[in-house]
């Protein structure tokens, strides 16, 4: 199967993460690692529910992940995320040492794999990261768009 196949493959379900989150009050963005074919790590936004700043969903999958490989390290492995990863999430990709990342929707204001920031492929650090960006990007950028939509037409209904 080519690469690209097999990426919409797997974004597509980072996508169905990411609608959980949704439905959970949570800005919808899913996560997950492959190493070959195999999925090691999944993981949805929880910042809220969890009241932890940093439970977005590339965290929680790389956190299972490890688990999964016994190692803080996950070389060789492919993270799929719905929206580019911000500069904590990279952090935790570069010192995992995840090989490539794949990405659905650009993040023009705090994307930190080539928006606005470009860690992991500026050759700045000791580790490289292949990024592919914009798999499933309408699919991905609809999802974000239509929660934030709602949500504030909710807070101008509620005032809340």
């Amino acid at each position: 199967m080519d690469r690209h196949k097999t990426d919409t493959i797997f974004m597509k379900q980072a996508l169905f993460l990411a609608e959980s989150a949704a439905q959970k009050g949570e800005v919808p963005v899913g996560a997950l690692i492959t190493l070959g074919n195999i999925i090691v790590g999944r993981g949805e936004n929880r910042p809220i529910s969890s009241n932890d700043p940093s439970a977005h969903a590339e965290i929680i999958a790389i956190r299972e992940a490890a688990g999964h490989c016994n190692n803080y390290r996950i070389p060789g492995t492919t993270l799929y995320v719905t929206l580019e990863p911000c500069i904590m999430c990279m952090g935790a990709i570069i010192h995992s040492r995840i090989k490539r990342v794949v990405f659905g929707a650009y993040d023009p204001k705090t994307g930190a794999a080539g928006s606005r920031y470009s860690i992991g492929s500026d050759n700045l650090l000791n580790h490289h990261v292949d990024i592919s960006g914009g798999i499933c990007e309408e699919e991905c950028a609809h999802l974000i768009k239509t929660f934030f939509k709602e949500r504030r037409k909710k807070i101008s209904t509620d005032g809340k």
